[in-house]
């Protein structure tokens, strides 16, 4: 089985409640529509009920099978304006900021996660990552012990011509610029965690630089392999090498020649690059001129799923997200966080 159809296939064992922000988009109406069809979620849609309810009697869906919540009547409003303002109040943001604040999509999907009208939510079709990552944080939240959140791509080889297949984390293709070393290992153990939930495998995690095993001397190589001493240490059971050049992570010949004591010998799946310049190219030549499926970005170190489409994306990638969201869903009640404990 593709790694791709495993993921939806584990979010078909468990549907979750998913609420999609942008509601009114034909793409994602059209995502909400399938995954709906073929049991992988429960899909509530924000926006104007008018606008949702005309577009999807036009796909020939009875208005009757999804869960509509229009920010500007909604019956939620109230309790999900009144909770936000007691979320906020010490940034600031009085009962009248709150309940204009709840008009947002975004704002409004985050706090029906928060208060478990619903699991995970996905936006970014419409809205920019800067909005969408905001909105999360100023609603869901970090997790218990994250200091830092971060976002991964999860690249999928799966054509004839890709020598070595399977799911492969990228991170942090979206969001951290220049992270340092103890922001680095975070976002190693992070990765980690969102590999193994996301493929049902154990992580191998490879923290990439322009030297490895010590062939080259600069403080950028310095803080690749400080990270990697702290993520180890914080987790002493994460299989993790660097510092590494991507071939040396990703082919066993050149990690024989190269690296031959790493732990990895060459079978890295979670690749952690240096900074944002570095994860944002990568990804996208893997894409671009690999051929590579790139789901993402999606955010990890929040208490509950929220995730960002890219506004180019097209209805399979929102419907790929949401089966993301799911299985992501699924590990964070198996951890037991409770949400409606957490403040940012």
């Amino acid at each position: 089985m593709k790694p791709l159809d495993r993921i939806i296939e584990t979010a078909r064992q468990a549907p979750k409640r998913i609420v999609l922000a942008e509601g009114e988009d034909p793409r994602i109406i059209e995502a909400a529509i399938r995954a709906q069809r073929e049991g992988i979620a429960q899909i509530i849609l924000i926006g104007n009920r008018q606008i949702i309810e005309d577009r999807l009697a036009a796909a020939g869906v009875q208005t009757a099978t999804f869960r509509i919540e229009d920010p500007a009547i909604s019956p939620l409003g109230p309790r999900l304006a009144a909770a936000y303002h007691q979320l906020r109040k010490a940034k600031g943001v009085d009962e009248a900021a709150a309940t204009e604040a709840l008009r947002s999509p975004l704002i409004f999907a985050g706090m029906m996660v928060r208060e478990d009208e619903a699991d995970g939510t996905v936006g970014g079709a419409v809205a920019t990552t800067a909005d969408t990552v905001r909105a999360a944080l100023q609603t869901i939240g970090r997790a218990p012990g994250v200091s830092l959140v971060s976002s991964f791509f999860l690249m999928m080889l799966c054509e004839p011509h890709h020598v070595k297949k399977g799911a492969f984390v990228f991170a942090d293709c979206g969001l951290v610029v220049d992270p340092d070393a103890a922001g680095l290992a975070d976002i190693a153990r992070m990765s980690a965690r969102s590999y193994t939930a996301l493929a049902g495998a154990p992580a191998k995690v490879a923290m990439l630089s322009f030297s490895t095993a010590g062939s080259a001397a600069h403080e950028r190589v310095s803080k690749v392999v400080e990270a990697t001493r702290l993520a180890h240490a914080a987790d002493p059971g994460l299989v993790i090498d660097g510092e590494l050049q991507f071939d040396t992570a990703f082919v066993e010949a050149v990690s024989t020649a190269k690296a031959p004591n790493s732990a990895l010998h060459g079978e890295a799946n979670v690749f952690v690059f240096p900074n944002l310049d570095a994860a944002n190219i990568g990804y996208k030549i893997a894409q671009r001129i690999g051929g590579a499926t790139a789901i993402g970005p999606i955010l990890q170190g929040l208490a509950k799923p929220a995730n960002d489409l890219s506004r180019g994306c097209s209805a399979d990638d929102a419907f790929h997200m949401i089966a993301v969201t799911v299985v992501q869903a699924r590990s964070s009640v198996s951890k037991g966080i409770d949400v409606r404990l957490l403040s940012y």
